[in-house]
């Protein structure tokens, strides 16, 4: 199969040669005069070593510079589903639109030395929700004393720039709206500037859960899908994935394991069935948790299911 799959390669990326398990093509990208496109089909891997474009699947060349006769055959060789929505997956840079937005005007961060004699209030409340002064810190906390946000912590989200993107305003005065979030969407990874996708990352339902688990991502009360940048990210790095979703969310939970495993991600699923939600244990607790978690493979979700664990 690799020398049919070299065949459709050189018919798309031009003469090769090659040495040792790497085959060298021209890069289609930079379109540098020499042969500097790495590709090793043992390992579904390919890199430029002039721009650095690089991938963990050769699908996407294929998909990108080959016509519809190259895909369908690759395919037919692969047997996999067709990734063929990722084609930003590359590291190239393209133009893309990056969500940005303004903290609120009243906004006051829990972590400036000065504080005004309201902060007192907000910081008890998050005092009684084991959030502690580092935490602070990290995730640049703060609160609305006035406007529309009024009596809501602020937890914001900075993107991999270390642009704001979003931000979660949670009451704690009890308002009878516990969340008021701003109006735009959702479809962002939360708070990417502190993700290491070298490391595995946690799956959690909201930010408070993520203060207390390492390295974690609030799915903010949505589902993962294909075409979410969480999704893609996921899909560009392959960390390891521990799914720490509440357990009155299992079904959902089910659904995001399922879709990933579609993918070759490692799941491990964290035990939650007795507490209310991870923002509720210590972070101590949760690296417990999480040292006692479960691979997941396809059979086991399936019993999960029957189990209705």
């Amino acid at each position: 199969m690799q020398s049919e799959k070299l065949q459709i390669l050189e018919e798309i990326l031009g003469n090769y040669y090659s040495s040792n398990d790497e085959t060298l093509f021209f890069c289609p990208i930079c379109k540098h005069h020499k042969r500097k496109m790495s590709v090793n089909l043992s390992k579904n891997t390919f890199k430029c070593w002039i721009c650095d474009s690089s991938g963990r699947n050769i699908y996407y060349l294929v998909k990108r510079f080959g016509n519809h006769y190259h895909k369908q055959t690759w395919r037919s060789f692969e047997k996999t589903v067709d990734i063929s929505e990722f084609d930003n997956i590359f590291e190239d840079k393209k133009e893309e639109y990056v969500q940005r937005i303004k903290l609120p005007n009243e906004f006051i961060c829990l972590a400036n030395k000065n504080l005004p004699s309201t902060a007192r209030t907000p910081l008890n409340y998050l005092k009684k929700r084991g959030v502690e002064a580092s935490d602070i810190l990290k995730w640049k906390i703060g609160y609305c004393e006035n406007g529309d946000y009024r009596n809501r912590i602020i937890i914001p989200s900075f993107n991999r720039d270390g642009f704001c993107n979003y931000f979660i305003a949670r009451t704690y005065t009890e308002d009878w709206l516990k969340y008021k979030n701003p109006p735009t969407s959702k479809n962002i990874v939360f708070n990417e500037l502190m993700i290491n996708w070298k490391h595995p990352v946690a799956f959690v339902e909201g930010a408070f859960d993520a203060l207390k688990a390492d390295n974690a991502i609030p799915l903010l009360g949505s589902t993962l899908r294909r075409d979410t940048e969480l999704f893609k990210r996921v899909l560009r790095y392959k960390p390891s994935v521990y799914m720490a979703l509440d357990a009155d969310a299992r079904e959902k939970a089910f659904r995001i394991i399922d879709l990933l495993l579609q993918y070759d991600v490692k799941v491990w699923n964290i035990d939650t069935s007795d507490i209310e939600d991870v923002g509720s244990i210590t972070k101590e607790e949760f690296l417990e948790r999480k040292a006692n978690a479960q691979l997941v493979n396809s059979d086991d979700l399936l019993l999960y299911k029957i189990a209705g664990i």
